[in-house]
Formats: structure tokens, C-alpha cells, sequence
């Protein structure tokens, strides 16, 4: 049984198109708990989660072993603002945030910068989601 996460993950988490066989990124990932749904949804994809905060990164890896094992969810350190495609990674297919100061309009030249990034890992049609709509807002990355 799936530990229980809040409504507002959840509701957020619903809204999101996934489907198996994603490469998802998740952006601000704190301790995990979406990213680790997320992983559960898309089944045989792939979920690589990033925040900028150590101590985030390793509260998530505690919580997130059995997941990990399956190679199928991955986190890593990093800012939106400055994150890059590992070697040999793919792009994703969605990116979401969740209470991401970097992309939430209160910091616009690091927004802007968050989403250059954003269109450069993403796939052509490759989409982004955040939670300042009800309960999620897609962002238009192209033709900006």
C-alpha cells in the first residue's frame, strides 16, 4: 500500500497527464513524496527528480530506496536555473513544480532563465506544470 500523501499533492498529481512510459522531471522535489507517486503512475518510465537543498535531496533518497532499486526514479541536486540533461539522459516528456519560488513570478530572471532550461530538456512536445492554476497551470514553452 502507497503511504498516504496530502490532498494537495494528490489533487495536483491527478491533474498531471501521465501515462506509462514517461520520463518525467520533477522540480523542487523536497523530500520526495510526489516524485515517488509520480514513479508508481508512470510505471515502466522514468521519474528524476531535483532540488537545490542537500538536506532535500537526502531526505528523499532515504525515503525513496525501493523505488531507487527499480532504476526507475532518480534524484539529484540541482538548480532549475542552472540544470543541464546528464550524459546519456534523455528528455523528458513533462516537468512539473510544486511551490517553486524559481517559477512562480517571484524572481523573473531567474524564471527566465529556469525556463530556458526548461525548453532545452524538455522534448519537442514536451510539457510544463505548475501549481499556481486549480490545482495545476500548464506553462506554454514554445514561441517565447
Amino acid at each position: 500500500m502507497a503511504p498516504r500523501i496530502s490532498n494537495r499533492i494528490a489533487s495536483f498529481i491527478d491533474a498531471l497527464p501521465l501515462a506509462p512510459g514517461q520520463r518525467v522531471l520533477e522540480i523542487g522535489c523536497g523530500p520526495g513524496v510526489a516524485a515517488r507517486e509520480v514513479s508508481r503512475r508512470v510505471g515502466n518510465g522514468f521519474v528524476l527528480a531535483i532540488d537545490r537543498s542537500v538536506r532535500a535531496i537526502e531526505s528523499a533518497v532515504a525515503g525513496s530506496k525501493a523505488e531507487i532499486a527499480t532504476g526507475r526514479l532518480r534524484f539529484l541536486r540541482a538548480a532549475i536555473e542552472d540544470f543541464a540533461l546528464p550524459p546519456g539522459e534523455e528528455a523528458f516528456d513533462i516537468a512539473f513544480a510544486m511551490r517553486v519560488g524559481a517559477l512562480d513570478g517571484r524572481h523573473p530572471d531567474i524564471e527566465r532563465r529556469a525556463l530556458e532550461r526548461l525548453r532545452a530538456v524538455l522534448k519537442p512536445s514536451g510539457r510544463l506544470f505548475i501549481d499556481t492554476g486549480h490545482p495545476l497551470r500548464e506553462i506554454g514553452l514554445r514561441g517565447r
